[in-house]
């Protein structure tokens, strides 16, 4: 497992499970504690992707399309298809992905190159 650790003054952290870095071959699998007001900014991946709601409310995106998820509820991303979410609610947001790749690539808005996480070792 991979921590991104919080450093003072930061907002969000992941922990990372499952991933090319472990040797996964299929899928990526983590975990967002989010405060209040923050979350990910409009992205796409080229693959699908699940969002789960542990704990705390959730606004979530596809394309103009807006949801508010509560604990136990999910959202289906298709295939590159813009999405993003934030937290709106009062108390940390959990969040727990996959991700039908075992590396994480997303493309943000506003940006050309995408940004690549868990790659598996050289």
């Amino acid at each position: 497992m991979r921590t991104s650790r919080k450093k003072s003054g930061e907002r969000e952290y992941t922990r990372m499970h499952v991933s090319a870095c472990n040797g996964a071959t299929q899928l990526c699998i983590f975990e967002q504690w989010v405060e209040p007001w923050v979350g990910a900014p409009t992205h796409w991946h080229p693959v699908e992707e699940v969002l789960t709601v542990i704990a705390g409310k959730a606004e979530m995106w596809i394309d103009e399309e807006r949801v508010v998820l509560i604990p136990g509820q999910s959202l289906v991303v298709p295939a590159h298809r813009k999405h993003g979410f934030r937290n709106v609610g009062t108390e940390t947001l959990h969040i727990h992905a996959v991700l039908a790749s075992p590396i994480f690539e997303a493309i943000f808005e506003g940006s050309a190159e995408p940004v690549r996480r868990w790659l598996p070792a050289p």
